[in-house]
């Protein structure tokens, strides 16, 4: 039975509210019921934005939560703020370029995917959060590349439709890209 819940935090002008949209959508896409939840400081591009996604088999109850399955984290101060959040066996993924001071939890299955160093590298920076999100697809395949491809069809103006290859683009590079940092100790 799938319920997994998310929250994804970094900078505004990161894709963080977007990454979090297509997932929710995907979600639909894929039968499940959603709840898409942002938050976002009034400067938007540069604060701090957070989206809580949960996507589930049965009923949503509430879309406010205290602690997550996962945590996508793109930048130190999100970090800070989230990754105590994570319940144990939960899943983080982080990009290094935003981090300063890694995590240290060694109850947690925490992953690295390089997004701004391989977006930058490759002239690709308007798909770095795709890039993000393919990493954690690779790791909890909680909606098939079908299904994004569907989501970004249904998030994106269709005037941006012609972007859509270059996002599954990027969900195939995170997927390559994503490493595990081998931190995690099962509990005797």
């Amino acid at each position: 039975m799938i319920n997994e819940e998310i929250i994804i935090a970094g900078f505004g002008g990161q894709g963080v509210l977007s990454m979090g949209k297509i997932l929710a959508y995907s979600g639909l896409m894929s039968g499940l019921e959603v709840s898409w939840m942002p938050s976002y400081g009034p400067e938007m591009r540069g604060g701090t934005a957070n989206v809580t996604v949960i996507l589930s088999k049965e009923r949503i109850s509430s879309p406010i939560l205290t602690s997550y399955d996962t945590a996508i984290i793109l930048n130190q101060q999100s970090l800070d703020k989230f990754e105590n959040t994570v319940k144990p066996g939960g899943i983080l993924i982080y990009d290094p370029s935003g981090i300063s001071n890694p995590p240290t939890r060694h109850d947690l299955n925490i992953f690295s995917v390089e997004a701004t160093k391989a977006a930058t590298e490759r002239n690709m920076s308007k798909i770095f959060n795709m890039i993000v999100l393919g990493g954690y697809l690779k790791v909890n395949p909680v909606v098939s590349l079908d299904h994004i491809e569907a989501g970004l069809k249904k998030s994106l103006p269709e005037r941006h439709h012609n972007l859509i290859p270059a996002n599954i683009e990027g969900l195939k590079l995170g997927s390559e890209l994503i490493q595990r940092i081998n931190l995690y100790k099962e509990a005797c």
